[in-house]
């Protein structure tokens, strides 16, 4: 099904939105400049559908409330980050979320993002508290129990962040016996678990906290996706660095109710959508694209 819709000149800017909610945490800081700095005047805009007809529940609830809520992260600089001072959310996951809502008819003061911790977003998913999860959400066959994806729209893969200084950590081989951090219902958690890696691993709720455990020198090392840690990375030039070795592959999705098809597909039309007429590709260069991370033709989407 491809949408309807007739287009409005007005630019869709970022919603503004109250981030405590009962499903997510707090967002979190790390380092001196936290948060990533998106080139706004590069953005791209996107027009918003109108008369869009989607046989969804969720979609219908969405309408009547006034509503499109999104489950974001606000601790990834450059992916999603929400700035204490102002409220405002900002980084390529957020951008995803605009140019998707704007293709189901939702304007930007009907858009509301709400902070979702890792370990909650099935949940969240499944009880209807967000409509739709949009943060470096992996889709993998264990979490499709319980939720649908649409995408993948990005491909990451889990990596290491260590301190500059660092001499004896070179990948995720040479982690045997050291304090490896990550948090809690995330794939790369699992992954440096297994006992291949020897890791001794510590759980948290947010990556910020990691990451300020790693500064603190409370820590050897972050894993996570290259992504997310590029974004830190960033912040902390001389003080923090990537390895390059991935050793997973994070195909990033959006979460949304299980059995609902016809939200699927009009999500995955949205993502095509932005795609063809270059949209994704201006929101990762003015996001993503300044953390360090060259910019990839996104993957082939999922029908």
């Amino acid at each position: 099904m491809k949408l309807r819709k007739t287009t409005a000149s007005a630019a869709v800017v970022l919603a503004v939105a109250l981030s405590a909610t009962a499903c997510g945490g707090k967002s979190g800081t790390a380092g001196d400049k936290p948060g990533g700095e998106t080139d706004k005047s590069k953005l791209p805009t996107y027009d918003v559908a109108k008369d869009v007809k989607i046989d969804s529940p969720v979609i219908a609830k969405a309408k009547k409330r006034g509503k499109l809520i999104i489950g974001a992260k606000a601790d990834q600089p450059y992916l999603g980050f929400q700035d204490q001072s102002t409220k405002e959310y900002s980084g390529f996951d957020i951008e995803i979320a605009k140019m998707v809502a704007a293709d189901l008819g939702f304007s930007a003061k009907q858009v509301k993002f709400e902070t979702v911790d890792s370990g909650a977003r099935e949940t969240a998913v499944a009880k209807g508290d967000v409509d739709l999860m949009i943060g470096t959400y992996t889709i993998n066959d264990e979490r499709k129990k319980q939720v649908d994806f649409a995408g993948p729209y990005y491909h990451a893969g889990a990596a290491l962040l260590v301190r500059e200084d660092e001499k004896k950590i070179k990948g995720p081989d040479t982690v045997r016996g050291k304090k490896v951090c990550s948090i809690v219902g995330s794939t790369p958690l699992q992954n440096i678990k297994k006992p291949k890696y020897g890791a001794k691993v510590t759980e948290l709720a947010k990556y910020s906290d990691c990451v300020k455990q790693l500064l603190d020198e409370q820590v050897d090392a972050v894993t996570t996706d290259d992504a997310i840690l590029k974004g830190y990375a960033a912040d902390n030039p001389k003080k923090l660095k990537v390895l390059t070795e991935t050793f997973s592959d994070e195909p990033y999705g959006i979460g949304l109710k299980k059995g609902d098809k016809a939200l699927r597909e009009a999500v995955t039309d949205a993502l095509e959508n932005h795609q063809d007429n270059q949209d994704y590709r201006k929101a990762y260069e003015a996001t993503l694209g300044k953390s360090g991370s060259d910019y990839q033709t996104p993957p082939k989407l999922e029908r």
